[in-house]
């Protein structure tokens, strides 16, 4: 009955490890660095000056994602 205990928690901890891992790199791959305003419009993207609502300025791309301009 113990080994079963620690074996079910050995497995739960490392399962848990896991997910935690996925989610953490997946985060990582899912955002975007930012760029400039030059790199933006080379790359065929528009650039939206913001405002006081909007936040700063962001670089739109045609394939509809859009980045922060540093």
């Amino acid at each position: 009955m113990r080994i079963r205990r620690l074996l079910g928690l050995a497995l739960a901890t490392a399962t848990l490890a896991g997910v935690s891992a996925v989610g953490a790199a997946t985060a990582q791959a899912v955002s975007h660095p930012a760029i400039s305003a030059d790199q933006c419009t080379a790359q065929g993207g528009t650039v939206d000056q913001g405002g006081p609502y909007r936040g700063g300025p962001r670089c739109t791309f045609p394939d509809g994602h859009s980045e922060s301009i540093t």
